[in-house]
């Protein structure tokens, strides 16, 4: 995928890979204008280079950190609950749709199941036992986690919910003080560049999260019940790959809430503790809001439901039933999520090569000068992605943020008819009285060369 997210993004990491740039913020959310930390700049920021600039370097980079975080959560729950329940994880996390999905392209959003694991580890690790270390490091990944989608700051809640787990389990509570403090240290630290921008720009983003809350829609309305059944019913929609009825998606969640309750394993249940907590504070948290239930909206909770899946496998006590339970789960699932694979079967989509033909075609109009740019109609992708290309060829587009227009503008349109000159679109308009000087085809792209018409 290079569509317009990954080209904005692609041309501010381009900055900062060349140290021409180091942004304090980062991507904007989808309502509201309220902006992310920079963290997944710079995290995919070396692949770029790698890769000599070109983007697929960040594809690769979130395909090499899915596949390592996998190998990571599966050493460490291998080391906390066993090789059984650490094995079954693996195959579900590794073979799931969703998250094979999100490692072939870059978005911020996609490394947040790594994150999510990371932030519950050090959740857990401070509540069975505090230590400065895992203070430090628990505030250190929720802030990351943070930076990557404002959904993460939901993970405050079976964060809570483990310390008093901990808290009152432990009877040396004066143990909890300092890692504690550590924690939101090392949140405040890591949260630093957003917490200066704010500052330098009279509050801007927090100013635009008490809009969202204030003057839109973002709180949903209707029966509590039912949109909580239904944001359960979209959670295994996406881990399944099947339309979950929502009766099917109660019954899911009550069946893993027995077994975790029965399960053998109770000695040990910290983490998967935190895990549970995590399904069942995020499915009812997300139900208060408004917005649709993406598949990448759930990226909180998707480890944590494999997890929960084979921690509980793994606790039946009866050793027939858990073979055969683990058998029929794994190989229904593996049926189930496999047929989605279009990426293997399917054909490519080239949307990276696709922007760079089209790019190329317009090099030697353009002839080294100065020029501004826009697609139409609004539905297509931004420009960002052709941009980009023309950038790696030493071609810099005018900055359309300060209003600079130069003597030659190139529409790009993918569907006819393409009313260039008649178009209702401000990033055209602006470009002031025009007529068509040029005008050609590229890789089903109609290339508009617009100059001025004194």
């Amino acid at each position: 995928m290079f569509l317009a997210d990954q080209g904005r993004d692609a041309l501010i990491i381009r900055g900062i890979a060349t140290l021409e740039h180091f942004p304090a913020i980062g991507p904007p959310s989808s309502i509201g204008m309220v902006y992310l930390g920079p963290f997944f700049y710079y995290l995919v920021a070396p692949f770029l280079l790698l890769t000599g600039l070109h983007p697929i370097g960040l594809a690769l980079g979130s395909a090499v950190l899915m596949i390592a975080g996998i190998i990571i959560a599966y050493i460490v729950i291998k080391r906390e609950l066993g090789y059984g329940t650490a094995l079954i994880f693996l195959i579900l996390a590794a073979f799931s749709f969703q998250n094979i999905e999100a490692s072939r392209f870059s978005w911020n959003p996609n490394l947040l199941p790594v994150f999510s694991f990371m932030t519950l580890l050090f959740a857990s690790s401070l509540a069975k036992k505090p230590t400065l270390k895992s203070g430090v490091l628990l505030g250190f990944f929720y802030a990351l986690s943070f930076q990557l989608h404002h959904l993460a700051a939901f993970l405050g809640a079976p964060i809570a919910l483990i310390f008093l787990f901990g808290f009152f389990q432990n009877k040396k509570r004066e143990v909890f003080f300092t890692p504690v403090i550590m924690s939101l240290g090392a949140f405040a630290v890591v949260s630093s560049p957003l917490i200066l921008f704010d500052l330098k720009h009279q509050f801007l983003n927090l100013k635009n999260i008490i809009s969202v809350f204030t003057q839109q829609n973002v709180v949903a309305g209707g029966s509590p019940l039912a949109r909580l059944l239904d944001t359960n019913k979209a959670l295994y929609t996406h881990v399944f790959q099947i339309p979950v009825s929502v009766p099917l998606g109660a019954v899911i969640v009550l069946v893993l809430v027995g077994l975790f309750l029965m399960t053998k394993n109770k000695t040990h249940a910290y983490l998967p503790l935190a895990h549970l907590f995590n399904i069942l504070t995020f499915t009812w948290l997300f139900s208060l809001l408004s917005s649709p239930r993406h598949p990448h909206y759930f990226g909180t909770v998707y480890f944590s439901v494999f997890m929960v899946m084979a921690y509980c496998l793994t606790g039946i006590r009866h050793k027939h039933v858990r073979r055969i339970c683990v058998i029929l789960v794994i190989g229904c699932y593996l049926i189930l999520n496999m047929p989605h694979y279009y990426f293997i079967t399917g054909k490519a989509g080239n949307q990276m090569l696709h922007a760079e033909t089209v790019a190329s075609s317009m090099v030697a109009s353009i002839n080294g000068k100065p020029y501004n740019i826009a697609t139409y109609p609004v539905e297509f992708t931004s420009e960002d992605t052709f941009v980009y290309f023309l950038k790696l060829r030493g071609l810099t587009a005018a900055n359309r943020e300060k209003n600079e227009v130069t003597d030659q503008m190139y529409v790009l349109c993918d569907r006819q008819p393409c009313r260039v000159l008649d178009s209702q679109s401000w990033n055209i308009d602006m470009f002031g009285k025009a007529k068509i000087a040029n005008e050609w085809q590229s890789d089903g792209v109609y290339i508009y060369k617009l100059i001025h018409d004194n």
